[in-house]
């Protein structure tokens, strides 16, 4: 592959892609937290209005309903959005869905007694919400929330499809140039590695400081180092204690 191509098509193709993962995120958290909350909400309209948003977008298909925004939209509401802009919108809202079962599951994870603790102190719900349910619940929800985060990354190679300039795209257009299929493909699977590799490390760094800031200690590694070290621990504490022999 040329310096041009790369340059003119799968750079930019990359930094598309990060922002599509960036903007869609954004609102995928946005989502799933309002809607997460309102999954548990005292009042039961409440609850079903969320409950039922969650099953629609979940069942639905994030490209269909790229296509819907994107194509329909226009001729029922008489405006359109940008392809960028009508992406970010249909996989925020679908993933977004996801998320919210992610926190109103580590909501409910909170014990009671914390719930019963600001009803005690006379706390408001936004009050018990704030200062005592999130920061207990963020830590639990940031594990599940890295991997539907590197659904998401997976899920723009979609865009193309509205011919946005993503990586996917890039490659397609790349192979059309040249006709090398094996290369340009086995670079952009390590481009997407690369991207969901710093994702990654990303989440795991936030998920160290929230619990670092409740108290909580970091899931400690399994690293190649770290066997090492068990493994010489473990030989060390099988060592004969006397020196003598057998008499």
């Amino acid at each position: 592959m040329t310096s041009g191509l790369w340059e003119h098509w799968v750079l930019p193709g990359i930094w598309v892609t990060i922002q599509l993962t960036l903007y869609s995120a954004a609102l995928a958290t946005v989502v799933a937290f309002g809607v997460g909350a309102a999954r548990t909400h005292r009042l039961w309209i409440v609850r079903f209005v969320a409950g039922l948003y969650t099953e629609i977008f979940r069942g639905t298909s994030a490209l269909v309903l790229m296509f819907w925004i994107f194509f329909v939209l226009p001729q029922l509401a008489g405006w359109s959005l940008v392809p960028m802009w009508a992406a970010v919108l249909a996989l925020g809202l679908s993933y977004g869905a996801y998320g919210a079962e992610i926190v109103r599951g580590a909501l409910n994870a909170v014990a009671p007694a914390q719930r019963e603790a600001g009803v005690a102190l006379s706390f408001t719900p936004w009050q018990r919400m704030r200062l005592i349910l999130l920061p207990q619940a963020v830590p639990e929800m940031i594990p599940p929330f890295s991997n539907l985060l590197i659904e998401l990354l997976k899920g723009t190679a979609l865009v193309s499809l509205l011919g946005i300039g993503d990586v996917s795209f890039a490659a397609y257009l790349v192979r059309l140039a040249t006709t090398e299929s094996a290369e340009i493909y086995a670079i952009t699977l390590v481009i997407y590695f690369v991207i969901a590799f710093l994702l990654t490390r990303g989440m795991r760094a936030l998920e160290k400081k929230t619990k670092a800031g409740l108290g909580q200690k970091p899931d400690p590694g399994v690293g190649v180092m770290r066997r090492l070290n068990l493994r010489q621990q473990n030989e060390t504490a099988q060592l004969p204690v006397g020196g003598g022999g057998a008499q």
